[in-house]
């Protein structure tokens, strides 16, 4: 008796939700083109699924849901805009900084601007002097407050399917055995010989190296980078 193929199955938008919600990272990655193509259906479920997840985490799998949801400037987007006008994450600050604006740039994936906004509010963290002069010195970095560090990786993780961040760029910083003129090439920021031109010479979307964003103004070269990715708060969010 001959038998034919097996019997295929198709998930439910509330199967393949669930699926991407309970994942791995890898395996989450590996669904996203399914949600993409199933997003007319998901969109309408993405509101009561955000209600049951972690808002203290640095989970992607809501931030790219989030962005899903703000594909498209209806009815649903707008109550989810609504609800969560200053944004969906629940991050700290030891010096008030309103993470907001950031949040509400990433959620768009205008990440130009959401770069141009960390480094605002790294210079805002170093002091006024260094908000004066208009850059941040390494030896400014130290004194920095573990919770916003952590605050800004969280955040660019949540809203970057977990490929930017500090912590991704520690972590490719240590797999290339702590060699910058190793991962200087990996992150996508010197070409040539020669530093990129900003901004033109950078990728603004999902689509750009792994670890290649937030740029740290890197135009200054090693130090400030290396302090910031020194720091105590980044290295423990490295060990989590």
């Amino acid at each position: 008796m001959l038998s034919g193929p097996p019997a295929t199955t198709t998930a439910s938008p509330d199967q393949l939700l669930d699926r991407f919600l309970s994942s791995s990272a890898r395996q989450r990655r590996s669904l996203l083109a399914s949600i993409d193509q199933q997003a007319a259906l998901l969109r309408s479920l993405i509101g009561e699924r955000l209600d049951h997840l972690d808002a203290t985490g640095d989970d992607w799998a809501a931030g790219s849901l989030i962005q899903l949801l703000l594909n498209q400037d209806d009815g649903l987007s707008q109550a989810f805009k609504q609800r969560h006008g200053t944004g969906w994450l629940a991050v700290s600050s030891a010096q008030g900084i309103d993470y907001g604006p950031l949040e509400l740039a990433l959620m768009g994936q205008e990440f130009e601007l959401a770069d141009r906004i960390t480094s605002e509010i790294l210079r805002q963290l170093a002091g006024p002097a260094a908000v004066t002069r208009g850059y941040v010195y390494y030896s400014e970095v130290a004194p920095i407050a573990s919770v916003d560090l952590e605050s800004l990786d969280r955040l660019w993780l949540t809203y970057s399917q977990g490929r930017f961040g500090f912590s991704v760029q520690l972590r490719l910083l240590r797999g290339c055995g702590d060699r910058w003129e190793l991962l200087w090439p990996k992150l996508g920021w010197k070409l040539n010989g020669t530093w990129t031109r900003y901004p033109g010479s950078f990728t603004w979307s999902l689509s750009a190296p792994e670890g290649h964003l937030p740029l740290v103004n890197q135009l200054r070269g090693v130090r400030l980078m290396d302090a910031l990715l020194s720091h105590p708060g980044l290295k423990t969010r490295l060990r989590a």
